[in-house]
This record gives structure tokens, C-alpha cells and sequence, in this order.
């Protein structure tokens, strides 16, 4: 009985790994759209709204873009280390 709730919790911890990881990747492809299709390339001599719309969009994106790497980033070394520490104890 002992054995199926440390699996049934084992089961959730990866859920969870896996959705921070999954999260991270939609922020990430949030944020590059930011930058390339929001953003995109600055006209040559825009007028203020347009610049300032635009450092909007980019900082949007550089901010969607560092925190979704970043979380992919955390959760797939969380998801190793768990991985790992199941090994170790399953082999004991």
C-alpha cells in the first residue's frame, strides 16, 4: 500500500516537472513572438508613439524570452535530479 502512494506522488512530481517545462517553452515561443512579429524591425525614422510602442513590444519579449528560458532552463535540471535520485533509491 506504501508503494502505490510513493508512485502515485512520484507520478505527480513528473507531472509537474513536465508542465514547469512545457509552461517555459510557451513563454519562450510567447516572447520570441514578441520580438520578431510585434516588434519586428524598427522603422527608419518613426514617429515618437510608434518608438515607443516599439521599446514596449521589445522589452515585452526580452522579458517573456529570459523567463521561459530560464524556467526550461530549472525544470529540466529539476526533472534530471529526479530522475537521478529515483535510480539511486530504486537500486538500493
Amino acid at each position: 500500500m506504501d508503494h502505490g502512494k510513493t508512485a502515485k506522488t512520484e507520478s505527480y512530481f513528473k507531472q509537474i516537472l513536465n508542465a514547469g517545462f512545457l509552461a517555459g517553452i510557451i513563454i519562450l515561443l510567447i516572447g520570441v513572438y514578441y520580438w520578431a512579429i510585434k516588434a519586428g524591425v524598427p522603422y527608419q525614422d518613426p514617429p515618437l508613439e510608434l518608438q515607443i510602442q516599439y521599446a514596449v513590444n521589445m522589452g515585452i519579449g526580452e522579458t517573456l524570452v529570459k523567463t521561459g528560458f530560464l524556467l526550461c532552463i530549472y525544470a529540466g535540471i529539476a526533472r534530471l535530479v529526479f530522475r537521478l535520485l529515483l535510480k539511486k533509491t530504486g537500486d538500493r
